[in-house]
């Protein structure tokens, strides 16, 4: 069985290439929804001891660079300063003491070196599982959403999803997040060390640190609004670009071409300019922050100079007051540098954070989309007879029965047949936009109801309410005398075979797209149902047989191959109903002969439905239903309405069919 897109009155995308279609995203944006980014922080849950063991090493990591600028000012009061002396007085100088302090800061260098490996190595590992635990949900959901959703969204923007938005988490997890921890701690740590050092020269890195942060968060905030605004282009153009590689041909044909590369232009100048946007500000952020950082290093270095020079008493947590030493301003000096350094940082992963988040929030627009409700508690069971009765199976019988628990706690068990009855049904896609009236009609086990009428008249509309794709607004369908509300949705659907004018081929061999009926179905049961719609034959004559491996959508076959191998994989489902919505129109006359023939064989005791454009193939049917404008206005069969003399004899008898 096949998912099926309604062709006839589904909501309609606006038209392609059309002027002003989909909403320009220019200027200011919205804030960063807060409850996006806790939500995120819910998938790092499963990995807190990997986290844990990240944030050891970056502890680690942050206290050795730390470490090592206080080394220098050792190096030059402990080492350098008495050597040189020593060399003044023509002493002897020892150099051992300053190879082991130099020793130590390699050691304290190696274990930082080899903390970020682990770091890395830990959050590689951690952020591909989160990204494959997103998109297994995201697919897992999207098998859950109605058709209606994909009616009314491009494929191509569903895709964006899948690549540009998960790829921003990766990013964002793998690096940004592991980096702004790091500079967190970082700066906790080089606080420490600077107000052990000197209180007053802390105080002036903390009012340009504070400058920073006002500057950052001013063309950070900007830049954050345009990567939301750049998500969606990338999506909007994404989607247009599966439009038009899949109807190249219609492009070609009614010399499309430069409305095309108009709209495509216009799509891809709103991507341009929120990109440039975003990166324009995300740009300016890291020049305006490093120049600010040199500033800093100036004023303390003349104000750290002027201190020692004038013999200004310092004040230090590890010392107290005291007199600034060349060794202390050299470490401070590289300690303000490590200071501003992961604020730089951070405002530089501001923006890929933002970006991240506004990835998260459409990918959990998706996951937020409701799923198609089931409230059907009446399944499909195998079946056996004891005693005259019918009784529940554990085995494969060939007989299916409808398992029915009522209210009172009993079971019945009624013969799957494929009695389809509609009830003064009406439907409408769009509230106030009805598509089908009052349609009343019955197909009893065995018989072919036709359904003949303009395009747009509603016949794939009611075939698409007997499977459920959607649910009808007033009325009532009943399937074997049970309401198809009562039945499970996959049970109803395991029940029907639908072969499609638009077919869909998977990327496998001929034999697994065959078995996409009926999972279970042996070689010799699709072989078999290959025969039945007369694919058996062409299907030899393949390369490799129906080992034969199909890639885009079987784009190696003829349009009628395709259908054929669609018809054998309906047919080996084997089911009591059969709904062929235009199963012919895309086939040869001499292959649909070939066709026909198949088709009647598996129509055989089956209930069928069947659309067509070629009045030729509804000739046999035991009732047709001409409908228009969603109203059935002629029904029986072909002789008594071509007596009636009504709009079938019309289009029978006139020189055109319904196309």
């Amino acid at each position: 069985m096949s998912n099926t897109q309604n062709k006839q009155s589904a909501p309609m995308r606006p038209p392609m290439g059309g002027p002003g279609r989909g909403p320009r995203m220019m200027g200011p944006r919205q804030p960063i929804n807060k409850k996006t980014a806790l939500r995120l922080l819910t998938y790092l849950k499963p990995y807190w001891p990997q986290l844990i063991l990240v944030l050891c090493c970056i502890v680690i990591s942050a206290i050795a660079s730390v470490s090592s600028a206080t080394f220098l000012g050792r190096i030059i009061d402990n080492h350098i300063t008495p050597m040189l002396a020593q060399a003044l007085a023509g002493e002897t100088v020892d150099y051992a003491g300053l190879i082991g302090t130099i020793l130590q800061m390699a050691g304290l260098y190696v274990l930082a070196i080899l903390a970020s490996y682990c770091q890395m190595r830990i959050m590689a590992v951690v952020s591909h599982s989160i990204l494959k635990n997103i998109r297994n949900q995201m697919f897992e959901h999207m098998q859950t959403l109605p058709i209606r959703y994909f009616d009314t969204n491009t494929h191509g923007a569903v895709m964006s999803y899948y690549t540009n938005d998960t790829d921003t988490l990766r990013q964002m997890v793998s690096q940004s997040l592991p980096q702004v921890f790091s500079s967190a701690i970082s700066l906790v740590v080089v606080f420490i060390s600077m107000m052990a050092c000197s209180v007053w020269l802390t105080l002036i890195v903390i009012l340009c640190a504070f400058l920073m942060m006002k500057v950052t968060a001013k063309i950070g905030g900007k830049s954050a609004g345009f990567f939301m605004a750049q998500q969606k282009s990338l999506a909007s153009v994404n989607g247009y670009i599966e439009e038009m590689i899949n109807g190249q041909k219609v492009v070609k044909v009614f010399n499309h071409e430069e409305k095309a590369k108009d709209e495509f232009d216009r799509r891809n100048d709103e991507l341009c300019e929120n990109a440039t946007n975003a990166n324009k500000f995300a740009n300016i952020l890291g020049p305006v922050n490093n120049n600010l950082g040199h500033i800093e290093y100036v004023v303390l270095a003349i104000i750290g100079g002027a201190m020692a020079i004038g013999g200004v008493t310092n004040l230090s947590l590890t010392s107290g007051f005291n007199v600034l030493t060349l060794g202390a301003i050299a470490s401070f000096l590289t300690l303000s540098r490590n200071f501003m350094q992961p604020i730089n940082q951070v405002a530089q992963q501001i923006n890929f954070v933002a970006m991240a988040l506004a990835g998260a929030e459409r990918i959990f627009s998706l996951l937020d989309e409701k799923p198609e409700t089931d409230d059907g508690y009446v399944t499909l069971v195998y079946a056996r007879e004891e005693n005259g009765q019918l009784v529940e199976s554990d085995k494969k019988t060939g007989l299916w029965a409808w398992k029915h628990q009522h209210q009172d706690g009993t079971l019945t068990y009624k013969k799957l047949e494929g009695d389809v009855v509609l009830e003064n049904v009406d439907f409408a896609y769009e509230e106030g936009k009805p598509v089908l009236h009052d349609i009343s009609l019955y197909a009893k086990p065995g018989q072919k109801v036709a359904f003949v009428g303009a395009t747009g008249a509603g016949k794939t509309t009611i075939t698409n309410l007997i499977n459920r794709f959607y649910d009808i607004a007033d009325g009532k369908i009943r399937y074997d005398g049970i309401n198809i509300n009562k039945i499970k949705k996959a049970d109803l659907r395991h029940s029907l075979g639908v072969v499609l004018q638009d077919v869909n081929l998977f990327t496998g061999t001929v034999m697994e797209n065959i078995r996409y009926g009926k999972l279970d179905a042996t070689d010799e049961e699709c072989i078999a149902a290959a025969k039945l719609a007369n694919a058996h034959d062409f299907i030899t004559r393949l390369p490799e047989g129906y080992n034969t491996l199909l890639t885009g959508d079987g784009s190696g076959l003829s349009q009628g191959q395709r259908q054929l191998i669609s018809i054998a994989r309906a047919a080996v489902a084997d089911p009591p109903v059969m709904i062929l919505d235009e199963a012919t129109s895309s086939i040869d006359t001499r292959t649909e002969a070939l066709v026909q023939r198949g088709m009647d064989s598996l129509m055989q005791g089956r209930t069928v439905f069947v659309i067509a454009h070629r009045l030729s193939t509804v000739q046999n049917s035991d009732v047709i239903m001409v409908l228009d404008h969603g109203r059935i206005i002629e029904r029986g069969n072909h002789e008594q309405l071509i007596a009636e003399k009504g709009q079938y004899y019309q289009l029978y008898t006139g020189a055109f069919e319904l196309e």
